[in-house]
């Protein structure tokens, strides 16, 4: 299926402040970074990661802005295989819902439902300081 994420050799991280502007940036930065990494950006993947990192990031900035002044994405990459982590500092750990054909209205379903649809997985992490927490997508090129 896909790689555990520490064993992915490829890495490169972007802060930016928690605010509108942070999920052009971070789609801007996703596109460089893939490209980099010889993704082509015409696989099937690489709209829904860019619609997956643009849903992340809109909630962090929604929700936890009052309590993270930024965000953080962590990018990942090996061999048939990309990552990325959306952190913010805020402690609330969302519950990752079902994904269910057609039912994805926005946020979260829709970051579920696309990741399963392109056989990948998501896991939140909390910070060991229980702090924060980081959404971390894994697909399969």
């Amino acid at each position: 299926m896909t790689a555990p994420v520490q064993a992915l050799p490829l890495r490169h991280a972007l802060t930016v402040p928690a605010e509108g502007s942070a999920v052009r940036l971070a789609r801007e930065t996703a596109q460089m970074v893939f490209a980099e990494w010889g993704v082509n950006p015409h696989h099937p993947a690489v709209d829904p990661a860019l619609l997956i990192l643009s849903e992340l990031v809109t909630n962090s900035v929604r929700h936890a802005a009052d309590s993270a002044p930024t965000v953080t994405v962590v990018f990942a990459g090996g061999a048939g295989c990309l990552a990325f982590g959306v952190h913010d500092g805020h402690p609330l750990r969302p519950t990752l819902p079902r994904a269910s054909a057609g039912s994805a209205a926005g946020g979260l379903g829709t970051v579920m439902e696309l990741t399963h649809g392109l056989g990948g997985t998501a896991v939140v992490r909390g910070d060991t300081d229980g702090r924060g927490k980081s959404i971390w997508i894994t697909l399969p090129l």
